[in-house]
């Protein structure tokens, strides 16, 4: 049996998750990154894109995040996202809006500023295309 760590996944709006987990898979900005019990110290920021969740008795659960960051230690992770919502509970069309508000600072937004908002757009898209059947 694997060992497990306990896992706490907060929004600002409530906290999701709480319990004891076998793995979480992260969307770390420099990729996704696989946290276990006993994981070396870490802190990452985390892009939009889906957090899986294995629970201890086995079961996956997914939860769509908007950005934030984890601090990760042996005897356990925190993922404190700027927005999270279980897939499940995720609409299209808060999602399309997220979208549209990131083309609409593209308008006059500096060179900078424009490559985070493109790559924020392109996350996005990429997470609805995930979560959202077509």
């Amino acid at each position: 049996m694997a060992e497990t760590f306990n896992f706490e996944l907060v929004s600002p709006e409530r906290l999701l998750v709480s319990e004891t987990v076998r793995e979480v898979v992260i969307p770390a900005t420099e990729g996704e990154m696989t946290v276990m019990a006993n994981h070396a110290p870490t802190m990452t920021t985390v892009r939009p894109g889906v957090v899986a969740v294995k629970t201890a008795a086995g079961n996956t659960e997914r939860y769509a995040v908007f950005g934030g960051f984890a601090d990760i230690l042996p005897t356990g992770c925190t993922l404190l996202a700027e927005s999270a919502v279980h897939v499940d509970e995720l609409d299209s069309t808060v999602l399309e809006n997220r979208i549209e508000a990131a083309r609409a600072e593209l308008e006059g937004a500096s060179d900078e500023k424009k490559t985070r908002l493109e790559q924020l757009v392109a996350e996005l898209t990429k997470l609805g295309e995930i979560v959202i059947p077509a």
